[in-house]
């Protein structure tokens, strides 16, 4: 596992492939790039594309590996010990349509754990940092997970597209509140720095949805693991798809298990 120095060091890199990627996407309006809908939910834009190729460019240093939504991928990332999983526009969907729900997502991976991570929303100006040995931060504050151990009033970050769909349907008698959202690596991100009790998805995630968002709950003093309570591992397969995931402070992850359990 990388040290605590080593870990900050990747968060400055990260830093300022957020800030520079930033940059870009402020660059761009409503209207102003061109947009391929290959169907369903699956949109793709001239700012995923351009961002990718800035963010491999600050990033990606000799030895490492890659693996990005926008890249071919290869097995060679397989062959590599750290690996940046990267998500250019994460919530591609709200970007198009005005919504402040998407973000960028990058993160950093060791030896098949998540250690760190950074996420930032250009829309609300905000920048989550943390590795597992430094912690979080929001606009360089320290943040944390809630200490909230029962669900009765949490407030549960649901995927958009789910919600839209019924997937949630089941929750509403629950006695916790449901805010629908965009970006799965935002919703992560709003869990870790405390501004919700938690986040969960029972659909297929790739790697590059979650690794800075999973990175950021587990360094901030939270749990995030499959629904059936096993580690999630990254770059250990050829397809990066996870079968879902619990997000949340420690307190509540088993009682959350619990109510998936059942259901």
């Amino acid at each position: 596992m990388l040290g605590e120095t080593q870990q900050r060091r990747y968060l400055e890199r990260i830093e300022v492939a957020l800030m520079e990627a930033k940059a870009l996407a402020c660059q761009y309006d409503s209207g102003t790039f061109r947009i391929r809908d290959n169907g369903g939910r699956d949109v793709v834009t001239e700012v995923d594309r351009q961002l990718s190729h800035l963010l491999r460019k600050q990033l990606l240093a000799p030895g490492e590996g890659w693996l990005s939504e926008e890249d071919a991928d290869n097995d060679d990332r397989l062959t590599r010990e750290t690996v940046w999983v990267v998500d250019p526009l994460d919530g591609t969907r709200e970007f198009v349509d005005g919504i402040p729900e998407w973000c960028i997502s990058i993160g950093l991976v060791e030896s098949g754990v998540a250690v760190a991570g950074g996420t930032l929303n250009p829309a609300t100006e905000q920048i989550f940092l943390g590795a597992v040995d430094c912690g979080v931060t929001l606009n360089g504050c320290p943040v944390q997970t809630t200490s909230c151990s029962a669900l009765g009033g949490a407030l549960v970050l649901a995927s958009r597209s789910e919600y839209k769909r019924g997937e949630w349907k089941q929750f509403d008698s629950s006695p916790f509140v449901v805010q629908p959202l965009g970006s799965v690596a935002y919703k992560l991100s709003l869990v870790a720095a405390g501004l919700a009790d938690a986040t969960w998805t029972l659909s297929p995630k790739h790697e590059w949805d979650v690794a800075a968002g999973v990175a950021l709950v587990n360094s901030a003093g939270g749990r995030v693991e499959r629904p059936d309570g096993s580690t999630l591992e990254f770059n250990r397969r050829q397809n990066p798809l996870i079968p879902g995931l619990i997000a949340s402070g420690k307190h509540l992850w088993p009682e959350i298990a619990q109510l998936l359990c059942r259901i």
